[in-house]
């Protein structure tokens, strides 16, 4: 009854007189890294490919200013921009953009993994310490383990010390968990929570032995993006109390521990659901309880070690 007490208590005052999330004597992380971000800039002569003209809320410019503009961006030490555009010279453009802007400390490119053209590409676009790998989305995954292209392809990733971020539903697992087995030395990041349905409830059997299994291999982290849009409640209606997220967090912090857990947004995606402060307040509020070390892993070490950043260094290409 007292932690519930405490857990209420505590949520009420972030409510009312702490905007960004951090409530009056309570523990705050020395650096905050936001580990998926979304920029780019539909004012551009050649447009976007991502996110397309009808959807009114996310066709716009949204750039760091932008973010920086957002009130639960206060404090953050830097951020990692994830391109959505297939478009190979999108990456040159987030790179450039980076050049200009220190709040990005790194970058998770789109490369078509598999393709004649992706060990150039990766040669090019690796020279630059900003980039720090690539993500795999929207894509069949049955199967291209054993594509000597693709497997070929992830092994350059891993030569380079960069990452692999994949992006979908409950597909993702069995294909991150082999792909952990079969490459130990390529650091796998899982986005979005594997799509998880966040309901208040604990998540589902399926998804938590897909999960545990992942947990098993310490190349593997998480992101705890996708809570408010786990809920499916558009226009800022999702729950802000975290313990309507206990349980997927608690799932979470259970089988990757903090260390292998870290602070994403997916801004400016979130904001269709919820404000950037309610996003990072729920995060705040749940590993404030569970002390310093866990909110600094959460908050920057986890980042630091799987993207291999750091907030402190900035250089060119």
């Amino acid at each position: 009854m007292a932690n519930g007490f405490y857990t209420r208590r505590r949520f009420l005052a972030a409510s009312a007189g702490a905007i960004a999330g951090l409530t009056l004597g309570a523990e705050e992380p020395a650096a905050v890294i936001d580990s998926h971000v979304h920029f780019y800039d539909p004012a551009r002569p050649q447009d976007v490919p991502w996110p397309p003209r009808d959807d009114k809320f996310l066709y716009r410019t949204t750039l760091p200013k932008d973010y920086r503009a957002a009130e639960g961006a206060r404090r953050v030490t830097g951020v990692v921009a994830v391109e959505a555009s297939p478009w190979v010279e999108d990456n040159q453009w987030v790179l450039d953009l980076a050049a200009r802007e220190p709040l990005i400390i790194g970058f998770v490119g789109n490369l078509a993994i598999g393709t004649k053209a992706f060990a150039g590409n990766l040669k090019r676009f690796a020279a630059n310490r900003i980039f720090r790998g690539v993500r795999v989305r929207d894509r069949k995954l049955d199967g291209l383990l054993d594509d000597p292209d693709f497997a070929g392809d992830l092994k350059l990733l891993a030569a380079h010390d960069l990452s692999l971020d994949l992006a979908g539903g409950m597909e993702i697992l069995p294909f991150a968990r082999r792909l952990a087995e079969k490459m130990p030395g390529l650091r796998i990041i899982i986005d979005h929570l594997a799509g998880l349905a966040i309901n208040g409830k604990a998540p589902p059997d399926d998804w938590a032995r897909g999960m545990r299994a992942l947990g098993r291999n310490p190349n593997i982290y998480c992101k705890l993006s996708g809570l408010v849009e786990g809920t499916g409640r558009g226009n800022g209606s999702p729950p802000r109390e975290v313990e309507f997220y206990r349980p997927a967090l608690d799932a979470m912090r259970g089988i990757f521990g903090a260390e292998r857990l870290m602070y994403a947004s997916d801004w400016p995606v979130s904001e269709r659901f919820a404000p950037l402060p309610a996003v990072r307040r729920i995060v705040e509020e749940y590993f404030q309880s569970h002390g310093g070390a866990e909110i600094e892993a959460v908050f920057s070490r986890s980042a630091e070690s799987a993207y291999r950043v750091t907030c402190s260094f900035k250089t060119g290409p």
